[in-house]
């Protein structure tokens, strides 16, 4: 039964970040809405069933996560006023995986 519940509230949250996505700022809306409200309801979800130390791990990855996200997405909208779309993403797509690796080695 709660993964009916986390499918039909993950699906709202879903539609409700596509149609905020119609917006003037079409990509940073849809990512701005989605993802705080997702990953709160995750946690909610998940803490019930976690001792405190998987609590605290999980919180310290869901940070690093998002700062992560930020990463990539201010990494593709800044590079894009210097080089050609593709290329932009695929910087910042590394710029990314060096944030994700250096971070597991410096939290660990």
């Amino acid at each position: 039964m709660g993964y009916v519940i986390q499918f039909i509230i993950g699906g709202t949250v879903m539609m409700l970040a596509a149609m905020l996505s119609k917006s003037k700022y079409l990509f940073l809306s849809g990512v701005i809405t989605l993802l705080p409200i997702l990953t709160l309801m995750n946690l909610n979800l998940q803490v019930h069933n976690m001792t405190a130390e998987n609590f605290h791990m999980t919180q310290r990855n869901g940070i690093v996560g998002a700062v992560g996200m930020v990463v990539l997405v201010g990494g593709i909208y800044l590079l894009t006023n210097w080089v050609k779309p593709g290329q932009a993403i695929l910087i910042a797509f590394g710029i990314y995986i060096v944030y994700m690796v250096g971070t597991r080695y410096l939290i660990a």
